[in-house]
């Protein structure tokens, strides 16, 4: 009963951030964003359609630029 409410809920989150994020052209905004939202690397890949790898690091990347400003 719990991994079938699971399942439900990682469904639910992957339909709303998609559409959260449709209007964003690059996939650099959408994976930053959904890392702001709390979402773990491998969920984040699957969204966007990347690896857990790229995801992270696009995201190292971008701790990167910010701390290098």
């Amino acid at each position: 009963m719990a991994d079938e409410i699971g399942a439900k809920l990682d469904i639910l989150i992957k339909l709303q951030a998609a559409a959260l994020t449709s209007s964003m052209e690059s996939s650099k905004d959408k994976i930053q964003f959904l890392a702001q939202a709390g979402l773990r690397p491998s969920l984040i890949a699957e969204i966007v359609g990347t690896t857990a790898n790229h995801v992270n690091v696009t995201l190292s990347k971008g701790r990167k630029s910010v701390k290098g400003k």
